[in-house]
């Protein structure tokens, strides 16, 4: 009897013995468990989690490639889509001036790895028998773009054109518009230089500037001479300001894209919202050319077409004071509007 006795109490101490040690094990497996799940750092002390990148990486590493292969009709349908790549409408047109830079901008603006240009003028908003065929037309003519990125056309006939302040206004009233000028009076000596040079090539004779600048009649500044017109910023501008209100223009120093681009492009950089990426490096004075070339990376560099930086006639000087002394009191007022100050006559 005593010795079943002391069986069963060694069968309970046993048993008793074995689920002391399994939870001490237990324990000591859990303690480890829980010691892998914490965190290095207390979570007071943790770093911030960073930001995701405004422009991803992917952008800048297939902008200059894929993109150059889409525009040259290399790419498929299937990098296409695998690369997520849409045509969007622009988040910011150039509107104008004719003879102000427009191009060049254009151009600088695209060294941007966010920035994504129409290669061509599209003419849509001024020009109505491409306004009838319609929005997704108009879409169809933008190139294909990482979703992140910004799609920005030219067309310098908008800023002149009626229609096209509520055109554009339909289409995105929060649209960012970019004006770019010169001295009144040098933009239209341009602006003939360019007529004349086209009247050249086909062989045909054109009047001399003096001529077209000056009525004879009265032997004031002709303002019907369209040259003038466009040179007068604030009857423009004020059309345009009917629908948009001064903080979505930004106005470019087109005389000072042409000295000293940078400071420039980086003004235009912070009103598109975007990172500061265009430096020194990206820019490179051509003394052949006369202006500022472009540099992408080490081995792709461009210049403006041989046909920007024209050589202006020489003008009568009298003729000049009589058109900077026109252009004065609407330089003046646009100054007010824009809340930019140019050193013009």
């Amino acid at each position: 009897m005593l010795f079943k006795q002391q069986a069963l109490l060694r069968q309970k101490l046993f048993v008793l013995g074995s689920l002391a040690i399994g939870s001490v094990l237990y324990l000591v497996a859990r303690v480890g468990t829980l010691d892998r799940l914490q965190p290095i750092c207390p979570v007071d002390s943790r770093l911030p989690t960073p930001e995701p990148e405004q422009i991803p990486l992917r952008t800048l590493q297939f902008k200059r490639g894929l993109l150059h292969e889409i525009r040259k009709g290399n790419a498929t349908k299937e990098q296409i889509r695998l690369h997520n790549l849409v045509q969007q409408l622009p988040q910011a047109i150039i509107i104008g001036v004719r003879k102000g830079g427009t191009r060049a901008l254009l151009e600088m603006l695209n060294l941007h790895p966010a920035v994504v240009k129409a290669s061509q003028e599209i003419h849509f908003f001024d020009n109505d028998q491409n306004y009838a065929r319609g929005i997704d037309w108009y879409r169809g003519k933008m190139p294909f773009s990482f979703p992140q990125q910004i799609t920005i056309e030219k067309s310098p006939a908008y800023f002149i054109t009626e229609e096209v302040p509520e055109r554009i206004f339909k289409m995105n009233s929060s649209i960012k518009l970019l004006i770019i000028v010169r001295e009144p009076t040098t933009r239209a000596v341009s602006d003939y230089t360019q007529v004349l040079e086209g009247k050249e090539r086909k062989n045909k004779t054109y009047h001399k500037f003096e001529k077209l600048v000056i009525d004879t009649n009265t032997c004031e500044v002709n303002t019907k001479y369209k040259a003038v017109r466009t040179s007068i910023y604030t009857k423009h501008l004020e059309r345009w300001l009917k629908y948009f209100p001064v903080e979505q223009f930004h106005i470019v120093d087109g005389d000072r894209l042409i000295t000293d681009p940078l400071p420039e492009l980086q003004l235009v950089e912070r009103f598109l919202n975007l990172p500061s990426r265009i430096s020194q490096y990206n820019l490179y004075f051509n003394a052949t050319r006369g202006f500022y070339c472009l540099r992408f990376n080490i081995v792709f560099n461009k210049c403006l077409a041989g046909s920007k930086g024209r050589t202006h006639p020489e003008v009568d000087p009298s003729v000049v004071t009589k058109l900077q002394k026109f252009f004065h009191p609407f330089n003046q007022k646009f100054y007010q509007i824009t809340g930019r100050t140019f050193n013009w006559p």
